[in-house]
C-alpha cells in the first residue's frame, strides 16, 4: 500500500492507495504552517492510522526543483526552501515522492480520468489563476526547475482581444513579470477583464451565469477571455502534441465555458478534429490524492522492475 497526501495551506488530506490505484478512507487534519516537527508529526500520525505503508506520495501546492529537491511553497512557511522529500523521508522512515498539485491533476486524469488511453496529455488548470501539468507517453514531465506545464507565465498575453478588438493592458503578475496569461486567465483574470471592460465588479461565477443568461456585458467579457486563452492553448497543443486537455479548477465547473474554449482552440490548431479536446476533468473529487497514488505506485514499480 501507498500512503497518499494532498497538502494545502489549510488541510493535510490523506488516504491509502491499493496496488490498482483505488483510495481508501479519506482523513484530514489542519496543516501546521510554522513548525516542521509538528508538520511531519501530523503526517506520521496519519500514516500510522492507515496501517503498514511502502512509501509516501504527496501532491502539494508548491513547486519542487528536480535538481536539488527543494520546494517553493510560500503558503506553508515551515517547508518553504526545504529538500522536502529527503527531510520527510528521514522523519517518517519511508521513501517519499512529491509533485505539485497541477502535475498531480494531470497524472490523475491520464490514469483514471478523461485522458485514459491518450499518450500525450496536458492537464489544464483554470482556477484562481492558470496552470497545468504535462504527461508524455504516460510519464509526468517536470523539466528544469520543475516548471514544465506552467503555461500561464511569461509575457505572452495579447494586447488586444475580442470582436471587435479592445485593448488589453499588460498587467503586473505575481511572478514578477508583466503581461502573463495568469493575469487575464482563470477566475481572477476573468474578473479583471470584466472590470476593465465595463467598470463592474463581479465574481467569475456571476459573470459566467450572466453570460449564459444572455447578458451583453458578460458576453463581451467571455468573448475576450476566450480569445486571450485560445491562441496560446492552440500553440501549446501544436507544440507538445497533446490529444486531450482535461480541465480542473473552479472554472471547469461550467461545461458551456469549457465547450466554448474547446471550439475556439480546435479552430486554431493544425490538426482538424470534430472530437472535443478540451474537456472537464473526470478523475473525481480528489485528483490530488489520485495523482499522488499513481506517482507512488509508479515509483514502487520502478524500484522492483
Amino acid at each position: 500500500m501507498i500512503t497518499c497526501f494532498d497538502i494545502g495551506g489549510s488541510a493535510i488530506k490523506c488516504a491509502v492507495a491499493s496496488a490498482d490505484g483505488q483510495l481508501g478512507t479519506l482523513r484530514r487534519v489542519p496543516t501546521p504552517l510554522h513548525d516542521f516537527a509538528a508538520f511531519s508529526a501530523a503526517m506520521a500520525a496519519l500514516i500510522d492510522a492507515g496501517g503498514a505503508s511502502r512509501g509516501v506520495a504527496i501532491s502539494i501546492a508548491g513547486v519542487v526543483d528536480p535538481d536539488n529537491g527543494r520546494i517553493k511553497c510560500a503558503n506553508i512557511p515551515c517547508i518553504d526552501g526545504r529538500a522536502l522529500a529527503a527531510d520527510l523521508s528521514a522523519a517518517l522512515g519511508l521513501p517519499v515522492w512529491i509533485i505539485n498539485d497541477a502535475d498531480s491533476f494531470a497524472l490523475a486524469e491520464a490514469n483514471a480520468g478523461a485522458a485514459r488511453g491518450h499518450a500525450n496529455v496536458f492537464g489544464l488548470i483554470l482556477g484562481t489563476g492558470v496552470g497545468g501539468g504535462l504527461v508524455i507517453g504516460g510519464r509526468l514531465v517536470s523539466g528544469p526547475g520543475g516548471f514544465a506545464g506552467e503555461w500561464g507565465h511569461g509575457p505572452a498575453a495579447a494586447q488586444c482581444a475580442g470582436s471587435p478588438p479592445v485593448a488589453i493592458p499588460r498587467l503586473p503578475c505575481g511572478c514578477g513579470q508583466s503581461g502573463c496569461l495568469d493575469t487575464v486567465g482563470g477566475a481572477r483574470g476573468m474578473e479583471r477583464l470584466h472590470l476593465m471592460l465595463h467598470g463592474q465588479t463581479l465574481d467569475s461565477r456571476a459573470i459566467v451565469d450572466a453570460w449564459q443568461a444572455g447578458d451583453a456585458n458578460a458576453s463581451r467579457t467571455i468573448d475576450c477571455f476566450t480569445d486571450l486563452l485560445s491562441g496560446p492553448l492552440a500553440m501549446l497543443v501544436n507544440t507538445v502534441g497533446a490529444s486531450i486537455l482535461p480541465v480542473g479548477g473552479g472554472l471547469s465547473n461550467s461545461a458551456p465555458l469549457i465547450a466554448r474554449l474547446d471550439q475556439a482552440v480546435r479552430a486554431s490548431i493544425l490538426r482538424k478534429t470534430d472530437t472535443p479536446i478540451i474537456v472537464p476533468g473526470q478523475a473525481g473529487a480528489e485528483p490530488g490524492l489520485i495523482g499522488a497514488a499513481w506517482l507512488g505506485l509508479e515509483n514502487i514499480g520502478s524500484a522492483h522492475a
